[in-house]
């Protein structure tokens, strides 16, 4: 997984437009101008129809009762001997959305000699609260035979969204209240445990081990992980195992790093785990 070498976080409630990239010198002063415009729009239409926070919390509440995003609300990274959770991206939209009036987003500021300076950002429109992250991303992918710098608009794009999404996640949760994200967070809990309406337990294993099993992880190492057997999982377990599964299907973490796959990988291992790379 890349890794970009430079980040500075910026937060405060300036007033600060989005700034706006052109290559083009004529049409440079008519781009800000209406960029300008657009933010003075929306900063009017956010004063002129205030959110109703309760509506709002509750909205979110009932956002995070659906199965479908808890299952993808949730990711887990390792971090020393430990397994940290949090809110993923997806849950991050949902929040930010149904909380209302905010701007956030994800810019390249600059591209040269093979890295992009970003920013991903979210801004407060009612309140003018704004964080800001601007990082670097090398135009680079590890892979199997080494360093592989990329020249493709498509992969620079796919590596700079895939940097960018997770600050931006940061962005998103920072500028809700954390008490509103606590209570999200809580709800996709309930439901996650809980389960999908009319699904039976042990379909919902079924479908994990599956799901595993396309990631190159089988059902050994879970339970290696486990330290028991998959008919003895517990909620809790299940609720972490997704967090995991979800960690690795985007690239936040490897596979390694939460099983056990033994020291050697067959062929098929090894174009997957390449695989799962060229997505980030």
């Amino acid at each position: 997984m890349n890794q970009d070498t430079r980040e500075v976080s910026v937060v405060g409630n300036e007033f600060s437009p989005p700034q706006v990239i052109s290559n083009v010198g004529g049409n440079l002063a008519v781009e800000q101008s209406r960029a300008s415009q657009e933010v003075m729009g929306a900063i009017f239409a956010a004063k002129r129809f205030p959110r109703d926070q309760f509506t709002s919390f509750n909205n979110i509440m009932k956002e995070c009762e659906r199965y479908s995003l808890a299952e993808k609300a949730r990711y887990s990274f390792p971090r020393g001997n430990q397994t940290v959770a949090g809110p993923s991206i997806r849950l991050a939209e949902v929040i930010t959305r149904q909380w209302g009036n905010i701007d956030c987003g994800i810019r390249e500021l600059e591209r040269e000699d093979g890295r992009s300076i970003m920013q991903a950002y979210a801004w407060d429109l009612e309140t003018n609260f704004r964080v800001t992250r601007n990082f670097t991303v090398e135009h680079i992918r590890d892979t199997r035979n080494g360093s592989k710098k990329l020249t493709d608009q498509r992969d620079i794009y796919e590596i700079t969204a895939n940097q960018g999404a997770r600050r931006l996640r940061a962005c998103m949760l920072e500028i809700v209240p954390g008490d509103v994200v606590e209570k999200a967070e809580e709800k996709i809990l309930e439901t996650l445990k809980k389960g999908p309406t009319g699904v039976t337990r042990d379909d919902r294993i079924r479908k994990m081990v599956s799901a595993f099993d396309k990631l190159g992880v089988n059902v050994d190492a879970i339970e290696k992980r486990l330290t028991h057997s998959m008919n003895v999982i517990t909620d809790d377990e299940i609720v972490e195992l997704l967090g995991v599964y979800n960690s690795i299907k985007d690239n936040i973490g490897k596979r390694n790093d939460f099983f056990d796959l033994g020291e050697t990988q067959s062929e098929s291992a090894k174009d997957l785990t390449e695989k799962l790379k060229q997505k980030a």
